[in-house]
């Protein structure tokens, strides 16, 4: 397995595994299933997990803490804490508080099963809310070995500079793909002078750079892709036009598109790890063949060109999902 350094000590595999899908977001969940998943990615060498509080709510926690405890194997385990939502909900509140980080990081370490958190983000910012005091009380959880790095979600750059005077950020993570590349403006480059490194998650548009959806894509009951602008039947004519692109090229080099997706965020850099996710083995496969596919640069140039001429229609979330975001 090809190996990334996030920041300065934090070293895993080129590609982590997204396990929110595992709990909720994308229609019924199977346990029994998630936990073959989890085991298979562990055995290809995936040793970096990503999960939340507010995944089930806590139901994602819960699943990786049974995983962990059955198999125990070497992995490290990222968590996040400041989104607040009730089950069944997808309306959310957003607390930073460092009173608030204790008792989700104690909570967190107890589903999960571990003493110590390898990587605790702050979920989402509150603009009104001082990130200093945030920073702040995370960095005594450091002090008291209840974590061992600091990461931030979906952060703006100048926030971002205000954490990092507090505590070292050791990682940022953001929606990162062909699709979705806000975060090359500012944030990354950012995270570069500062030594952070980027955790992309959503690599693959939510499944849409796969090539698997089209105008008339009915989706499974509890599937939240089918509230999302960029799902709606008249987006997806547009956005098809992005995989059409990345489809072309994934023909020519014999491999598949969901590769041409992975393997083409890979070349952005060495210090950008992506967590794909997924509920299925056959997926996972098929993800972990992106680190045998090369872009060659001339092909990353006609790629890029490619996609600057093509238009992405619609927001990343809704309005409701769009809070924190860049704050």
């Amino acid at each position: 397995m090809q190996r990334r350094k996030l920041g300065s000590n934090l070293e895993v595999s080129a590609l982590g595994l997204g396990c929110m899908g595992m709990s909720e977001f994308y229609g019924r969940r199977d346990d029994d299933q998630a936990i073959q998943v989890l085991k298979q990615a562990i055995d290809m060498g995936v040793d970096f997990l990503d999960t939340a509080d507010m995944y089930g709510p806590h139901h994602n926690e819960e699943l990786i803490g049974r995983f962990l405890a059955k198999h125990n194997p070497k992995v490290q385990i990222a968590t996040k804490f400041g989104i607040v939502r009730k089950l069944g909900e997808y309306r959310r509140n957003i607390d930073n508080s460092p009173q608030y980080a204790r008792q989700c990081c104690e909570s967190s370490l107890r589903r999960l099963g571990i003493e110590q958190i390898d990587l605790y983000y702050v979920h989402r910012i509150d603009p009104a809310y001082p990130i200093e005091d945030t920073m702040a009380g995370l960095s005594q959880l450091v002090q008291e070995g209840k974590i061992a790095r600091i990461g931030l979600c979906e952060v703006s750059a100048a926030t971002l500079r205000r954490a990092h005077t507090v505590h070292p950020v050791a990682a940022v993570q953001t929606e990162y793909s062909l699709w979705t590349r806000d975060v090359e403006a500012e944030v990354l480059p950012t995270c570069r002078e500062l030594g952070i490194g980027l955790v992309a998650y959503a690599p693959l548009g939510r499944g849409f750079l796969t090539g698997r959806f089209q105008s008339d894509t009915t989706f499974e009951e509890g599937d939240f892709r089918a509230s999302l602008p960029r799902f709606q039947p008249e987006n997806i004519i547009t956005n098809r036009s992005l995989v059409d692109v990345v489809t072309a090229l994934a023909i020519r080099k014999s491999c598949t598109t969901a590769q041409i997706a992975l393997a083409w965020l890979l070349a952005q850099g060495d210090d950008i790890v992506p967590i794909p996710g997924t509920r299925r083995i056959a997926h996972l496969q098929d993800n972990l063949g992106a680190l045998s596919v090369r872009l060659e640069p001339d092909e990353l140039i006609e790629l890029n060109r490619a996609l600057n001429a093509v238009p992405v229609a619609g927001e990343r979330y809704t309005e409701e999902g769009m809070k924190g975001i860049n704050a």
